[in-house]
């Protein structure tokens, strides 16, 4: 075992990377949860967007037409969650698991040309002095947009749920739709705009995984980041902040685990790839020992005739 050669620099800088597709799927589904709507399906969503977005960066050259073309994808399969809950008054939970299985099964029949094919890489932003920063350098200034993106995204959700006018309309449909739609507040309207935003945050997430995580198409890649993200939303207490801390937990100890591996630890494989699933739990737990509420009418169905 040498622990030595594990670099902290390096570890740090891979948690940024590392903890971006979960950090895009948990700030969507906060969003989608915020409004009062319980979406199970990030997981089929973020793996429709992964190959999504890696089918069209293949074809045109192009990682951001890639990326665009995942938050379409994850869009539209969340337009089928939001027609089946929204209109049809199908039960939310229900059909979660199934856009989950469909996601997972149609991304397999989309993928089976993609096996094995590298995807053009994505550019790092150029920031040559605050790169040259000893050691926050190569931490923060050294990743692509998309890691940035994420991050300028929990900002923008925090700042919107705590001072916009929109922000405050979205929590107030969360908490009581009915009283929301007696003020005159489209309340349809608003589920739906915020499903499709979760879908095109999990496409986001997954087209990440694909292109710049582990730059391959491999079928059921994502593993369980979409039901990491629905955890980490939960344990947060449905707040923005939080989500980016579970995220980095999450990222970070997947990356140590891999070093580990790496480094030759005297412990079995199977026990360093369950950890960052064991420990984000563990400690998002505590982290909401404040009982933080969820929104009063999360997962109710709304009848638009009330």
């Amino acid at each position: 075992m040498i622990l030595s050669s594990i670099d902290p620099v390096l570890l740090l800088a891979s948690l940024m990377v590392a903890s971006t597709p979960i950090l895009l799927a948990a700030l969507g589904e906060l969003v989608v949860e915020r409004a009062g709507v319980l979406n199970l399906g990030v997981e089929g969503m973020m793996i429709t967007g992964a190959i999504c977005g890696f089918a069209v960066a293949v074809n045109t050259g192009s990682p951001m037409m890639g990326f665009l073309a995942s938050a379409a994808g994850g869009a539209l399969l969340a337009l089928l969650f939001a027609v089946l809950t929204q209109f049809a008054l199908a039960n939310q939970v229900a059909s979660g698991l199934a856009l989950t299985l469909f996601g997972l099964g149609f991304s397999s029949l989309l993928g089976q040309g993609y096996v094995g094919i590298k995807p053009p890489p994505t550019p790092k932003l150029d920031l040559p002095i605050l790169s040259d920063i000893p050691l926050l350098g190569r931490v923060l200034f050294s990743h692509d947009l998309m890691v940035y993106f994420g991050l300028a995204l929990v900002l923008v959700v925090w700042a919107m749920m705590k001072y916009t006018r929109a922000g405050l309309i979205l929590r107030a449909v969360g908490e009581n739709h009915d009283a929301a739609h007696a003020l005159g507040y489209k309340v349809v309207h608003i589920r739906i705009l915020a499903i499709l935003f979760g879908g095109a945050c999990a496409g986001l997430g997954g087209a990440y995984l694909s292109l710049v995580r582990v730059p391959q198409w491999t079928e059921g890649m994502t593993s369980g980041a979409g039901w990491i993200a629905l955890a980490l939303v939960v344990f947060a207490s449905w707040k923005a902040e939080r989500v980016l801390l579970g995220a980095w937990l999450f990222g970070g100890v997947s990356v140590l685990q891999l070093n580990l591996q790496a480094a030759g630890v005297a412990i079995p494989v199977e026990y360093l790839s369950m950890s960052p699933y064991l420990i984000t739990i563990v400690v998002l737990v505590i982290m909401s020992a404040d009982k933080s509420r969820a929104p009063a009418s999360l997962g109710r169905v709304f009848h638009a005739s009330q």
